[in-house]
């Protein structure tokens, strides 16, 4: 019979059986703790409290796979992991050690306490280890899944997606719970639209690295040194509201071998077709605007006007209005009179349509009560939709872990979109900000409450909308947009930051969520060139943002100015010769980019990066700066500082480097000032 585990009579484990990938250690109090040895580099710790998962399928792991299955992956399926046989040690009393040729795990049985080692030239260095005092929750709290690692002298983090600040996370806070962040600060708002609840540990002291992800899509929270405790020691934490602690723990020692293996982990990144390179057009006030259909018509011929290349435009919202909210497939025919003219009109330019669809419907949706009638929403136990605020008024969010919302929304897609000729989804709005605790979502048979994993309706719904576009045509490449997403989103879209802020500060640490990002297994992004929300930009931020997003996988210039200006290529027209050749700099990059893409696919490489992740051995590469690589080759210096007219930039040492504009030759290592203006951001080739 088992007992009642203490905070002074902690739970006492016991090895209690082996199998491939699997050891199992069973407590005195009747707690389970599994522990997988995956691959070489790779284990993972599963603590059960209660001796049961509460949330037993994982739609994150999918390990090199183009994608899972809409019911999920059994937490205990170990398809695609080579498992291969560790050793295991139990020579000292109370302690199993278990080796692999790269990663060593020992565990303390008499109190639950890990340590995570690497071997490192024949050594083994610490990744990471419990604090000493009650790491895991075993009944003593609030019942939330906790754990909590010792935090060593002047670590550092990377990771977590697209945080705000600095790239290394240490000293602060974050929750993850995906919101809707319209002209968030770059520097400091948090949360944001993302929900990776993965980072990497890094000692500076001898630069051995480590990547921690928890398996989880409950809103959680992590803590690299910002609570202090007297009783603990330095400590960092990580918190999840609901489900279960899954850890796995991916050996260094190198911060690029990491980032590759979780990529890999979380499923192969989507292939990108070659449309998709070129500047892509957007702005709210076209599709907002009463004539729209012609407001569009407008665009085409200014791009004409200009002799400006452009792959395709992002139709924003407006094109399913009703008054002033917008209505998911439902197009507005006063604004277009003619959607397939109007989509023809687009295809005959060359300029592809990618178009914004919402995950909710507005109580007084034209489908809302069929919809309702069929159960497609998340709803109480009784059947009856849960209403919560979306954009504009209340609505209903559709339940994609239904079988017939998923066939309802295919349909949709197909029907009012596909077959008139648009060619990709802009899935937007789907954060699913669901706050109410009576909200159930279907659960493919096994109900849930909706609020325990709200990503997973973010994942569903991209792995309809990537269906529905591979069932109409099976021979293209399916593409998409998202803006919210979680780990293993880069299965199914491209992303990009959100509705940003216009401001200088936001193009700075914009860069630096985009970097997280990358090294958070998604680095098919960008940003809202010129800022969304807020001011219309000067012509000098206008430029300068260009002349960074030229350097990003996703390259468009979209606005909802507050003063109902319009972001776009010609805003300027002093500047249209600048704003032209930086167009041209883009489609001299597009092959590099797409190069850069397809090793992303292939070999889980990072399509932008930091200076660390080329260049650890580099005494400056940590230094937290404007920088950063474009594949292996590019290196980026983006202007983010007004009125400047020259750019500072430190070459990277370990390479050779030539300049992008004149070709000259420089050796790495080296500090140069390099001129700036307006249609010439730096940028080094690196020579192979």
């Amino acid at each position: 019979m088992s007992r009642r585990a203490t905070l002074d009579q902690p739970p006492v484990f016991a090895l209690v059986g082996q199998t491939r990938g699997r050891i199992t250690l069973k407590s005195d109090t009747g707690a389970l703790v599994h522990i997988f040895v995956l691959e070489a580099g790779l284990m993972r710790l599963m603590v059960l409290p209660d001796a049961k998962l509460n949330h037993p399928r994982s739609w994150t792991i999918a390990p090199g796979a183009d994608d899972v299955a809409a019911e999920g992956r059994d937490r205990f399926d170990l398809t695609g992991f080579s498992c291969p046989e560790p050793q295991l040690d139990l020579s000292v009393p109370g302690r199993l050690v278990i080796s692999t040729g790269r990663l060593r795990l020992s565990v303390s049985l008499t109190h639950l306490n890990c340590r995570w080692s690497t071997l490192v030239d024949g050594q083994w260095r610490e990744l990471a280890r419990d604090r000493p005092t009650q790491s895991y929750d075993f009944g003593w709290w609030d019942g939330r899944v906790r754990h909590y690692l010792a935090r060593r002298p002047n670590e550092q983090y990377f990771g977590l997606g697209e945080r705000s600040g600095a790239m290394d996370r240490a000293g602060r806070r974050f929750r993850m719970n995906n919101i809707d962040a319209m002209g968030y600060d770059a520097r400091t708002s948090d949360p944001l639209y993302k929900h990776i609840p993965f980072y990497i540990a890094r000692d500076p002291a001898t630069g051995v690295s480590g990547g921690f992800f928890y398996d989880t899509l409950s809103d959680c929270s992590f803590d690299f040194g910002c609570e202090h405790s007297n009783y603990h020691g330095p400590y960092r934490s990580f918190t999840a509201d609901h489900g279960d602690l899954d850890l796995y723990v991916i050996a260094g020692p190198d911060i690029a071998q990491i980032v590759r293996s979780f990529t890999w982990l979380t499923g192969r990144p989507a292939a990108t077709p070659d449309w998709a390179l070129d500047y892509s057009g957007s702005t709210m006030s076209y599709t907002d605007a009463p004539d729209a259909q012609a407001q569009m018509g407008q665009f085409l011929a200014q791009l004409k006007a200009h002799d400006l290349p452009c792959g395709s435009f992002h139709l924003s919202s407006g094109y399913t209005s009703i008054g002033d909210k917008r209505y998911v497939f439902h197009w507005n025919r006063d604004k277009f009179p003619d959607p397939r003219g109007f989509v023809d009109s687009y295809e005959q330019a060359g300029v592809k349509l990618i178009a914004n669809i919402k995950p909710a419907l507005l109580l007084d949706h034209p489908q809302y009560d069929a919809c309702a009638d069929k159960g497609l929403f998340l709803s109480d136990v009784t059947g009856e939709p849960v209403f919560e605020q979306f954009w504009d008024a209340p609505g209903a969010y559709l339940d994609f872990t239904n079988p017939d919302t998923v066939a309802w929304w295919k349909a949709n897609v197909r029907t009012q979109l596909l077959e008139l000729g648009v060619a990709a989804t802009w899935n937007d709005n789907n954060e699913f900000e669901v706050t109410n605790p009576a909200a159930r979502a279907a659960g493919h048979g096994a109900p849930f409450r909706a609020l325990e994993m709200k990503p997973l309706q973010t994942l569903l719904m991209l792995k309809a909308s990537k269906e529905a576009q591979l069932d109409h045509a099976p021979d293209r490449i399916p593409f998409l947009i998202s803006r919210a997403g979680a780990a293993g989103m880069q299965r199914y879209a491209q992303t990009w930051s959100g509705d940003n802020y216009t401001s200088w500060e936001t193009l700075r640490w914009n860069i630096r969520m985009g970097l997280g990002l990358a090294l958070s297994g998604v680095s098919n992004t960008g940003h809202d060139v010129g800022g969304f929300a807020g001011p219309r930009p000067e012509a000098e931020l206008f430029l300068r943002w260009i002349g960074f997003g030229v350097f990003m996988p996703r390259f468009s210039i979209h606005s909802w100015n507050d003063d109902g200006s319009v972001n776009e290529p010609w805003m300027f027209p002093d500047h249209i010769d600048d704003v032209r050749r930086l167009m041209a700099l883009r489609t001299r990059l597009n092959p590099v980019i797409k190069s850069a893409l397809a090793r992303y696919r292939d070999a889980y490489e990072p399509v932008i990066r930091p200076i660390f992740f080329d260049f650890p051995d580099d005494p400056h590469a940590f230094d937290d700066g404007d920088d950063f690589l474009l594949g292996d080759t590019v290196l980026v210096a983006p202007v983010v500082d007004k009125g400047a007219t020259t750019r500072k930039v430190r070459l990277p040492a370990g390479a050779v480097w030539r300049n992008g504009w004149t070709g000259a030759r420089v050796e790495g290592g080296q500090t140069v000032i390099e001129p700036a203006p307006l249609d010439r951001p730096p940028y080094f080739l690196r020579q192979i």
